[in-house]
Parts: C-alpha cells; structure tokens; sequence
C-alpha cells in the first residue's frame, strides 16, 4: 500500500514518508516570509528540528528556533514566545512537535496580532468571536508523535500557572493551514513514549465516538481511527520502526481530533486536573482512566460499544468484548492500571472532583457527570474498582 497522499481534510495534509522536505514549499505557499519553529528542547537538539532549519535557510526563509516548552505548557511559555515572535517580526508558526509544541506554537501564532488577554479566550460560550481575526498569522503543524491529533485541531490546552488548571483555548483559525504528517519524524520514539500517545489517541476516538449528538460523520472516522489503533499500535510499540505502523498511528491520531470536534467526556476531565495538579502525561493518564469512565457509561454506551466490536473483528461483540481489548491493550503496551502508579492518592480528591466538574469536556459525557460522579470515578481509579 502507497501510504502518502495529499488531503484537504480538515484541513491541507501532505502526508507520507520524506514529506517534511516540503516544510519551504509550504511556508511560501502560505506567504511566511520569516517563521519561528517552535518545539519542545529535547526536539531542539536533534538532526530533524536542525535539518528543517537548513532547509528554510538554503530556501531563504530565515527561521527563528523557540524551544521553552513544558510537557504541559505554561501560559508563561506561550508568553515568552510571543515576545520573541513580536520582537523578530515574525509572520507565522511552523509548530513542531507533540502536543505541548504543537499547542504552544497554534497560541503563540494565534495571539500574534491580539490585544486582549490569553485568556479572554477559553472555550467558554462564543468567547472566540472576541478575537481579531486579522491578527491570526499562518501555522504550519509538524507532528512527531502520534496522538493529540493537535495539528488538525481548532484549539490549544495551556496550563495557568496562578490557578493550576488546563485551559482549553479556540479558534477556528486555531486549524494550522497546512500540516506536514510524515511519519518518519516518529521512528526514533521510545515505546512507552508510543504507547502512551497512543492511547491518548484512542481515548480520542472511543470519546466522540459515545458522545450523544448527532454526528454519523465524526462516528464514522471514530471508529476507523480505533480500528487502526487495534492493528497498529501494539506493533509500533513492539516494532518502532516499522514506518507502516507509525505510518498509521499518525493518521489515527489526526483521525481522532478530527472525530473529537463533536465532543469528548470525563476520561479527558479526569485527566486534565491529573495533568495540572501532578504534571502526569495527558495520554498515559487518559490510558489510565479510560476503562474505569467506560464502565461508568456503559447504561449510556451499550449498544455503540456493540457495534464497536464488530466493526473491531473482536469475538462475541459486545461491551464486555470492548472492555476486554481495552485492558488485554493496556497491558501489553505497559500503561498502569490505576492513578496511583501515576502518584495519585485521595488526599486531595476534593480538588480533583471541582477541576473535573468545570472542565469543558465533562459536558460531553454520556452519562451526566458532576461533582460526585467525578470523585466516585476518581476513587475507582486510584483503586482500581472496575465493578
């Protein structure tokens, strides 16, 4: 199988092996004339950020490396960013990266040209409309792992450091231009780097997938997008450089972020007060909660998870058979079982339970959630109660 192609879903996608030689072509195509490329620092200092800067320089785009990226990004690092970006007159953002890179770099390109606050712009209400759209310059998102779905998303996840949760910020000019999805930018990630992206991209797909609205489209990719993790992931976990494997898994992880516009629910409003208050990675926490809300939802999600299983080849469809992948998965890709190999414990459930309840994605759940349900689904996860 020929796995490249050019998309114009979500957005433009040029996707393929080798196709991060056309990062110049793709800033002249968007008229950046002097891009700042912004990655986390362990990408900094490896041949595939450097040679992607001679690139632009042999092709006379003078690029600017901005590298102050936490795992979880600080609203200070998007800060600091703009600063250089506004003080080196620069006209658009090549985000490189995983999640943290590439959310860090769609902010710092969207509040370029904006004068209001950060954020006057969390997904609240039409908070979005308040925003200049004029002073959004152009992002082109090069993902290297396989499991935000990031580079085909409208919004950014950015930590405030004065009241310690993960805020969700959109726009729909957010949608980077073009994304350059080669998969061989994965191959040198470790496995439990792989499994743990991977899961957040399952959780991505199982997610919208039992959100209740209406949106047979986004259904559709949600359940191809586990489908090919089902196939995938364990061997890219096993075999890291096996390119059809990551080639896969990268457009799985595009496929759940593109399924995730209809909604997400509480695996990701557990997740993100885990994330602030324990600075825990987003997707091996998602792996992690995951069994535990399903099983909450199942009254809700029975029958989807039926139809899941089918369309998964697993034996006897049903919930129960989803259930079963899901852990028979976890353990053989090494994600912990509870949030207490993650550091969690009940001292500070309290906290937890509120952060989840206001968290956007709680409303997307399938079965209302709330304060209590959210601390009883904590509870389970530190403990490891699937009943």
């Amino acid at each position: 199988m020929n796995l490249k192609g050019n998309w114009n879903y979500p957005t433009k996608v040029r996707f393929g092996a080798g196709r991060i030689a056309e990062l110049a072509d793709a800033c002249n195509e968007l008229g950046i004339k002097k891009p700042m490329l912004v990655t986390d620092p362990g990408l900094a200092k490896l041949p595939m950020v450097q040679d992607a800067l001679a690139r632009n320089e042999a092709a006379g785009l003078a690029s600017a490396l901005y590298s102050d990226i936490k795992p979880n990004p600080l609203a200070r690092n998007v800060e600091e960013g703009l600063k250089r970006y506004r003080s080196g007159n620069h006209d658009g953002v090549i985000a490189f990266g995983g999640g943290s890179a590439l959310d860090a770099g769609k902010t710092i390109a969207f509040m370029a040209g904006q004068t209001r606050p950060m954020w006057d712009f969390e997904d609240i209400g039409d908070n979005w409309k308040a925003a200049d759209d004029a002073g959004i310059d152009p992002i082109i998102a090069v993902p290297t792992t396989a499991g935000t779905g990031s580079e085909v998303g409208r919004a950014a996840v950015i930590m405030n450091e004065e009241t310690h949760t993960k805020k969700i910020l959109f726009h729909p000019k957010m949608m980077p231009s073009i994304v350059i999805a080669d998969p061989e930018l994965t191959l040198g990630l470790p496995p439990h780097i792989t499994a743990a992206t991977g899961m957040d991209a399952l959780a991505h797909c199982l997610e919208a997938y039992c959100v209740s609205s209406y949106h047979p489209m986004a259904d559709g990719i949600a359940v191809e997008g586990a489908r090919l993790i089902k196939e995938w992931l364990p061997v890219a976990v096993r075999d890291g450089k096996n390119l059809s494997a990551r080639a896969h898994m990268m457009v799985a992880a595009s496929m759940g972020a593109a399924a995730f516009q209809k909604g997400l629910g509480a695996i990701h409003a557990l997740s993100h007060p885990v994330g602030s208050l324990y600075d825990t990675h987003h997707g091996l926490t998602n792996g992690v909660v995951m069994p535990y809300v399903l099983a909450f939802n199942r009254t809700a999600i029975d029958e989807k998870m039926t139809r899941l299983a089918a369309w998964l080849s697993l034996p006897d469809p049903s919930f129960a058979a989803v259930m079963q992948w899901v852990l028979a998965l976890r353990e053989e890709i090494a994600i912990p079982h509870t949030l207490r190999e993650l550091g969690v414990e009940s001292d500070r459930l309290d906290a937890l339970a509120q952060m989840a309840a206001i968290d956007p994605t709680a409303s997307g759940n399938p079965v209302p959630v709330g304060v209590k349900e959210l601390k009883t689904l904590f509870v389970a996860s530190i403990e490891g109660r699937l009943d």
